[in-house]
């Protein structure tokens, strides 16, 4: 097998293609023909050294990917050789084979295609979790997201339609806010780049503004930095809050904001949920396929690169100028 491996932390640029021995999966295991993989914010992290998880060296890094399955270990039910599935874990996915625990592999539906299903489970189990789970957004309701036209921004915008609310999307230039639209967000907001102390009361009454009312149910921070402030800033009375991400840097809040608003904030660790509760997280994922199939969501892939150059994706994809999603096509 090949795969594009970390052998010391760094940037996109430190990962090399390595040859490997295609490995048997164990007990429980399941071995996957990878067709595409995801590539997703973590990625940049895990290989910096800076993610929560820190595998031993080398490895791939990827957290989703998209195959066939083409070995089976021993007390494997329910999966079989030629069952076409998506699968995720910490790390793996830029490789042209990936083993994965059975309890992480889901099938997916004949008519889905394979760079759809590598851009399905982070960014939309992420959002759903964040939305319905720690948000209990409800319809009717004002949801602005920071970061909209990323990959788990895009997914929340049309999870946040779902739900029912009204959904604002914030982005940081016009071709990103005309993306939103086309996701469905029923408003856009263009925020600068940098953001001095007045740009920041700008920002947090210009969200009130398109909220409605006292301003946003839920906030959904996917950025971070400077914006995160302004954005809690911007909530209604009783507010939820919720972090998703610091691609923008992590953020210092004033916690009196808090009590002035009687509101929450809110941590969205998606991966640690599925783990500490997979029968619930079982049910989120048949949600998503429901909503998949009734067409009221669908993986954007803008960007699609060979695995040879999945430093290039990362590089797009740190640098902000990826909108939707970005694959690593194997098929």
């Amino acid at each position: 097998m090949k795969a594009m491996m970390s052998h010391e932390p760094g940037g996109p640029q430190t990962l090399k293609m390595t040859e490997l021995e295609t490995p048997p999966p164990g007990p429980g295991q399941v071995r996957i023909a990878v067709k595409a993989a995801g590539v997703n914010f973590p990625d940049t992290l895990i290989i910096r050294d800076v993610y929560q998880f820190k595998p031993p060296r080398p490895f791939a890094p990827g957290g989703e990917v998209a195959g066939v399955i083409n070995a089976v270990g021993d007390g494997v039910t329910g999966l079989s050789i030629g069952d076409r599935v998506l699968a995720g874990a910490v790390n793996g996915g830029y490789a042209t084979h990936f083993i994965a625990d059975s309890a992480r592999v889901n099938k997916i539906p004949d008519a889905m295609p394979f760079d759809e299903a590598a851009a399905f489970m982070l960014t939309y189990g992420t959002s759903h979790y964040a939305l319905k789970d720690r948000a209990k957004i409800q319809p009717g309701q004002s949801l602005f997201i920071l970061g909209a036209a990323g990959g788990v921004g895009a997914a929340a915008i049309e999870l946040g339609k779902a739900f029912g609310a009204k959904v604002v999307a914030g982005v940081s230039s016009p071709e990103k806010a005309a993306f939103c639209r086309e996701l469905g967000a029923d408003e856009t907001l263009i925020y600068p780049r940098e953001l001095d102390r007045d740009g920041q009361k700008t920002l947090s009454a210009e969200i009130k503004r398109l909220c409605g009312g006292e301003g946003a149910d839920v906030v959904y921070d996917a950025v971070g930095g400077d914006y995160a402030e302004p954005a809690l800033r911007a909530l209604a009375w009783e507010g939820r809050f919720l972090v998703v991400g610091f691609p923008a840097g992590i953020p210092k809040i004033p916690l009196n904001l808090t009590l002035l608003k009687s509101c929450q904030i809110v941590g969205v660790f998606w991966g640690a949920f599925t783990m500490r509760e997979p029968d619930k997280n079982a049910e989120y994922v048949a949600e998503l396929f429901r909503f998949y199939a009734e067409g009221k969501i669908k993986p954007r892939v803008t960007a699609r690169f060979p695995l040879e150059r999945a430093a290039d994706a990362l590089e797009m994809l740190q640098s902000r100028k990826a909108t939707g999603k970005i694959i690593l096509s194997l098929d």
